[in-house]
């Protein structure tokens, strides 16, 4: 096929940098279009499923990455009410063996740093900041992206990996505002050593209480531990980052059990957001234009698939432009590729946050009593459609 073909991205986050990458491994330019200043990712820690290694592997990265990944021994479910832990998930040989790769977690700036540094090195990405994309046109064989002032930037595909709040997916899709959960994070990233003595174990950790739930893990070489809080309090507006003061977060945990409490005590600077998501959608082909990541299929944080999934678009985008010559036919395959895998996410998410993070009573005890005796196998078993591939299916 001819390889004088340029992609247009709008927006340069994980996802965004993730396409560039892959569509340079198939002789594809890219062209970046982030609308901050700078490079640079927000938020803090990532976890990662054996998904995403065999994404980092096909993008030709998988040895940066888990240079800077934190291997973990085990996934660990406590009650935030007893104290007590409710079950593990193993996540040794035997599960490595099952699913080809580990699972762990990363610190989303040093995640982000493998992708730009992979970028930068190619000559066929382009990565341009103060542009924000505003919409599009096209006339059958090239798009347009247009640009905040009028300009605009052309090329043979835009995809837009510009997030929660995309332009591309306004103009794609046109389902207004998000889904707002109702749900308030709260994040901070604090020195190991300021993490209870106690509470250091190598493991991704969720205390799940009434209406709550408590999260940490290790990262960056064990100098960081990183701290995730949740509460259903009925937010009613987004709210993304937003500084927040150690009695605003402690006030919606006062019911758990003192040894969980410890981490809100022990955590700094804690940072707000409102969760939100959207309905999935069967439509994200235009044209010569399809979405990604956020932009395609922005998810509850609670199945830790959201940067996953975004990997895997790129994964899949790149390939299908690779092996089709026809760019209407790749689009196509993407999109009949991804769909119904991120659909069922989306809505796995919410489900995992009402039945397994959040319930209280005899919820609570029927989850404690489901989950404490399912085997390692049963939860590997349960596992293997999303952990066994890379998100292509039968195309892989």
């Amino acid at each position: 096929m001819a390889i004088a073909r340029t992609v247009v991205i709008a927006g340069g986050g994980i996802g965004g940098l993730a396409t560039a990458v892959g569509l340079a491994r198939k002789g594809y330019r890219s062209i970046v279009l982030e609308q901050a200043a700078q490079l640079g990712e927000i938020g803090a820690g990532i976890q990662l499923g054996p998904n995403a290694f065999h994404a980092f592997d096909y993008l030709g990265v998988g040895e940066a990455a888990r240079a800077k990944a934190v291997f973990i021994d085990k996934l660990r479910l406590m009650d935030a009410l007893s104290g007590e832990e409710i079950t593990h998930i193993p996540l040794d040989e035997p599960f490595r063996a099952r699913f080809r790769n580990p699972y762990a977690v990363v610190h989303r700036g040093d995640l982000y740093g493998v992708f730009l540094k992979a970028c930068r090195e190619s000559d066929l990405v382009e990565l341009r900041t103060s542009h924000a994309v505003t919409g599009y046109e096209q006339d059958g064989k090239r798009v347009r992206a247009r640009l905040r002032g009028g300009s605009a930037i052309e090329g043979d595909v835009l995809v837009g990996a510009d997030g929660l709040r995309s332009a591309v997916r306004a103009q794609l899709v046109g389902d207004g505002e998000p889904r707002v959960s109702g749900h308030s994070t709260y994040r901070s990233v604090i020195p190991t050593e300021q993490m209870p003595e106690d509470l250091r174990w190598n493991a991704a950790t969720l205390w799940a209480g009434p209406k709550v739930h408590l999260v940490h893990y290790p990262l960056t070489d064990w100098k960081l531990f990183n701290l995730v809080v949740t509460c259903h309090n009925d937010a009613a507006q987004a709210v993304a980052g937003e500084p927040a003061n150690k009695d605003d977060v402690r006030k919606w945990f006062s019911h758990i059990a003192p040894r969980a409490q410890q981490i809100i005590e022990h955590g700094q600077n804690w940072k707000r957001w409102v969760l939100c998501d959207r309905e999935p959608v069967e439509h994200w082909v235009d044209g010569r234009v399809t979405i990604l990541g956020d932009a395609a299929h922005p998810m509850l944080q609670y199945a830790a698939q959201g940067a996953c999934m975004a990997m895997e678009d790129a994964v899949c985008i790149s390939h299908m432009l690779g092996s089709h010559d026809d760019i209407d036919a790749a689009l196509a395959a993407y999109q009949r590729q991804r769909v119904t895998r991120t659909a069922r996410l989306q809505v796995l998410s919410r489900l995992i946050g009402e039945f397994v993070y959040h319930p209280a009573g005899a919820m609570a005890l029927m989850r404690n009593a489901v989950m404490s005796a399912m085997k390692p196998a049963e939860y590997y078993d349960r596992l293997t459609w999303l952990y066994g591939g890379t998100g292509l299916g039968d195309a892989q």
